[in-house]
């Protein structure tokens, strides 16, 4: 229970971030953004597995960077299902997947 608080937080943390160093992404509400972190939660619970075991040749042949792309269309997947929030793009969230891995790795590293 505490990882997938502390994954929910994370990603509200780095999309909140994001929306303010980044012009092109945008929050309309609070709301969104609690709804976007908790759509986004569903996805890498569900649609995330599938996903790498699709694209698991690419995955080995990239050394695993490929995950960060399925990471990002996660991310886009949650952006589209959520009105109040606009990631902007898909490097816009390639940049939000690279920034949600750094800081977890961060956080799990100071326990």
């Amino acid at each position: 229970m505490k990882k997938v608080l502390f994954n929910y937080l994370s990603y509200i943390a780095v999309i909140y971030l994001l929306s303010m160093a980044i012009p092109s992404v945008t929050i309309y509400s609070t709301g969104a953004l609690l709804a976007v972190g908790l759509v986004l939660l569903f996805v890498n619970l569900l649609v995330k597995p599938l996903l790498l075991l699709v694209t698991f040749p690419l995955n080995i042949i990239t050394l695993g960077l490929f995950s960060f792309v399925v990471n990002a269309w996660s991310i886009m997947i949650a952006d589209h299902f959520v009105r109040g929030i606009s990631m902007g793009g898909f490097f816009n969230s390639l940049l939000a997947a690279l920034f949600i891995s750094l800081l977890k790795g961060l956080l799990e590293s100071k326990k």
